[in-house]
């Protein structure tokens, strides 16, 4: 499917070129290969059809390639073509990309993670990955990009939530964010909204998804002071927040505000809404 798309986004030369460079290659030919497809597939942004699309999110859900440039899909087209049946030599041979990676070198590797055999195997620098300062890179990581949900442990993938308000990254697009909510995030988030409020910084209202299934005794205040903001979108956080909630307060606080939550029974008001409004609020 990829080969496909690639085809349909380069020249037949170009095409030639990239098959060429797979067939009996050695590590070495393959690292330069990695580095050199840019100047051969140039940077446009891809273009694919719906029907495509729909294919890949069958055979492998949650890998979206939308606004991915050619060269980003190529190099991970390419990882695709290395021999796997070597556990050990195919771990080496791409971990070896990640120290000397440039930036956009980067961006395909981790791009990569949900594609790669032995997925077990990468959980260590997906992690580390996190801990990156370049904003490119942390959002291959992050958005639109299945491997960390399904593989982090609840450590790192709360540490990657975090970075991801952080750096005020486009939380709607973590994948597997409501499933992998948990009552440690909740209370980790709780804590960095109360220091944004006592800075007088603004809170991403998207914040409070990740604490609706865990509203207790100790952070309902919070809900309540959302829920009483004199900003829209706090609201309806606070609501879609305690219709997660099984936390008797919370229930009895959104039934005070019937307008929304006849919007979320009707699916007017959802968080994808939320998160297509302003992202920061002032408190």
């Amino acid at each position: 499917m990829l080969a496909d798309i690639i085809r349909q986004n380069v020249s037949a030369d170009v095409w030639q070129w990239m098959e060429e460079r797979t067939v009996s290659f050695t590590t070495a030919q393959f690292n330069t290969a990695f580095a050199l497809l840019p100047r051969k597939t140039g940077k446009a942004i891809v273009r694919f059809t719906d029907e495509q699309d729909r294919s890949l999110q069958s055979a492998r859900p949650g890998f979206v390639i939308r606004g991915w440039t050619i060269d980003r899909l190529a190099r991970v087209w390419l990882l695709l073509q290395l021999d796997a049946s070597e556990k050990e030599s195919y771990f080496q041979t791409i971990e070896n990309l990640f120290p000397a990676a440039e930036m956009q070198e980067l961006v395909a590797l981790y791009s990569a993670l949900p594609v790669l055999a032995y997925p077990e195997m990468w959980t260590k620098r997906c992690a580390e990955g996190i801990r990156s300062n370049i904003g490119d890179v942390l959002q291959a990581i992050m958005c639109n990009n299945p491997y960390p949900s399904e593989n982090l442990s609840e450590a790192a993938w709360n540490q990657l939530v975090l970075k991801a308000f952080f750096t005020e990254k486009p939380i709607h697009q973590i994948n597997g964010l409501d499933k992998r909510c948990n009552a440690e995030l909740a209370g980790v988030l709780s804590d960095y909204a109360h220091e944004r409020w006592a800075a007088g910084r603004p809170v991403n209202p998207q914040l409070w998804r990740c604490a609706g299934k865990f509203i207790n005794e100790k952070n309902f205040p919070d809900i309540e002071r959302i829920a009483f903001s004199e900003n829209a979108v706090e609201r309806e956080a606070a609501a879609l927040a305690c219709w997660d909630s099984n936390y008797s307060p919370a229930k009895d606080l959104l039934n005070q505000n019937k307008e929304l939550k006849a919007a979320i029974e009707t699916g007017e008001l959802t968080w994808q809404t939320v998160a297509g409004k302003a992202t920061l609020v002032h408190p």
